[in-house]
């Protein structure tokens, strides 16, 4: 079986993370999308926020960054999930790096609406595993599992993150 890489990124803002609904695959989803040639993890992810938020985000560091110039250094992601896709008509699978991160400015960003349906979500909502109402329709839809608790992850991570440095 072919199988692609990409990169995906929880958005995490305080105590809530961004979630988009994907039309093709029908539920919420970060953002992310395939890494292309020339371009490390880190880059994709954070591009890819970029292109389907309009938000400029930096990737929360998951390991210290060792004490050498040379050679150059890639943040890890937190985990990474082998999917199933049946993008394009064709079955494969995508190696999903799954990353954490934040705006990289303290200011609030809401997503251009155009761009598709957004939800900041906060994280009693994914603990008590509430649906998110999709406006196209007025219809609310469960957050996928995988999705739901990484989501939470993220935000504690997040959290830890921003304790550890004051």
């Amino acid at each position: 079986m072919r199988r692609h890489f990409t990169a995906t990124g929880f958005v995490v803002q305080t105590s809530r993370t961004l979630l988009h609904w994907h039309k093709r695959l029908q539920q919420w989803m970060p953002p992310g999308g395939h890494i292309e040639p020339d371009e490390d993890p880190a880059q994709a992810v954070l591009r890819e926020i970029q292109e389907e938020t309009g938000a400029i985000a930096e990737v929360i560091p998951s390991v210290p960054v060792l004490p050498f110039p040379y050679p150059g250094q890639v943040q890890p992601p937190y985990t990474i999930l082998l999917e199933d896709s049946a993008e394009a008509g064709e079955p494969h699978q995508h190696i999903d790096l799954i990353y954490f991160c934040r705006l990289a400015d303290s200011v609030e960003t809401a997503p251009d609406p155009s761009l598709g349906d957004f939800h900041w979500v906060d994280e009693d909502t994914l603990r008590s595993n509430q649906p998110l109402d999709l406006a196209a329709c007025g219809v609310a839809v469960p957050i996928a599992e995988d999705v739901r608790l990484l989501a939470i992850k993220a935000i504690e991570t997040a959290r830890q993150v921003l304790r550890s440095r004051f």
